[in-house]
């Protein structure tokens, strides 16, 4: 219940039905897995989220991964037994809304599955308009509920080379990803899979699987434990594109001073509190401004970074057989369980992903 800590329960709920969708465009979807992650422990802990209009309860849970029941009259691409997705974010009443970019809205309220004003996957059944479920092959079934987390990688290196059309030239050889959780992983990932050197910051020190991980795609691990940012920059970069995903605005400044000239640096970090820090201020704005350097948040993502989500998550499966299914450490069989996922997201303990194996598939 939105607004109540630690207030996280099973309920029993109806049956969808494709029904509940207008003209006919209804897809029935059984859940199989769903990931969970830090924000569903910070809407547990009344942090934010709100419930559906009509509700005084929310169903979490965005990282869905399940397999198409039925479909309505209309549906024209998907399939009874497909494997899919949906995405997260709904339109609300902004232009970017309208034309289906509406991780772009620039309205104050907005609507996302499993997180604020819309029930998410963390059920046995959902139904959905289809064009908001991804098809996932069925090469990908048993890693497919890495789709979402990826897809906010994707947006946001996709953000950095969209923005860098301006540059008419612009091929980034070196990359720094702050973090090396499941997100780090997945980014590192994306910009091996384009041939970008990568270097990935941690605070753990080895031995760690994540860092082992790292060595299997040949991005290099850096832990911060043992050197700093900037002293891994002077030998590994300065980096033309940085990715940080820690949560710690502290890294963000560091991160802004091992930027290359015309780097991106992108932000996806949701930061909350009232953090002071003391920064070189005018040095980092007189590198930015003479450098052309650029920095941009990121958040949520659209269809079309599910779409490439698919096409990556099926080129790693192609270039580094089973690395993905590694990321799925932590697996918990059946909602009825769902205080021992709480309890690993509370203390991971090594854990990468975290999943509810909701059903067999």
């Amino acid at each position: 219940m939105p607004g109540t800590p630690n207030s996280v329960h099973l309920a029993q709920l109806e049956t969808p039905s494709l029904s509940d969708i207008p003209d006919g465009r209804g897809v029935l979807v059984r859940v199989l897995r769903v990931g969970v992650d830090g924000t569903d422990r910070e809407i547990n802990a009344a942090e934010y989220g709100a419930a559906p209009a009509g509700y005084d309860f929310l169903v979490i849970g965005h990282e869905g991964f399940g397999q198409v029941e039925a479909v309505g009259p209309n549906v024209t691409f998907l399939r009874p037994g497909d494997f899919v997705v949906a995405t997260v974010r709904r339109p609300g009443t902004s232009v970017y809304d309208a034309i289906g970019l509406q991780d772009m809205t620039t309205d104050s309220q907005y609507f996302e599955r499993g997180i604020n004003l819309r029930h998410g996957y963390l059920t046995e059944y959902y139904v959905e308009d289809e064009q908001f479920v991804v098809k996932v092959p069925r090469g990908l079934r048993d890693v497919g509920v890495l789709l979402e987390p990826m897809t906010v990688a994707q947006k946001g290196i996709t953000q950095a080379y969209e923005i860098q059309r301006r540059l008419k030239v612009w091929k980034p050889r070196t990359a720094a990803v702050m973090g090396a959780g499941t997100l780090g992983l997945l980014a590192s990932l994306v910009m091996r899979l384009r041939g970008v050197e990568v270097t990935t910051f941690g605070r753990a020190a080895r031995p760690y699987l994540n860092a082992d991980l790292l060595d299997q795609i040949g991005a290099r691990y850096v832990s911060t434990t043992e050197r700093t940012i900037a002293e891994a920059a002077v030998e590994h970069g300065p980096f033309d594109l940085v990715f940080e995903g820690t949560g710690s605005s502290a890294v963000v400044f560091d991160a802004m001073q091992v930027l290359a000239k015309n780097g991106v640096l992108v932000l996806s970090s949701i930061t909350g509190g009232n953090r002071r820090l003391e920064v070189p201020a005018d040095r980092i704005n007189l590198d930015f401004v003479l450098g052309n350097k650029v920095m941009v948040g990121t958040v949520n993502a659209s269809r079309e970074n599910f779409e490439t989500g698919v096409r990556d998550l099926s080129q790693a499966e192609a270039e580094y057989p089973g690395w993905l299914a590694r990321l799925l450490t932590h697996p918990v069989r059946g909602l009825d369980r769902y205080a021992e996922l709480f309890r690993h997201l509370q203390n991971p303990n090594g854990a990468i992903k975290i999943f509810c194996e909701v059903a067999a598939s």
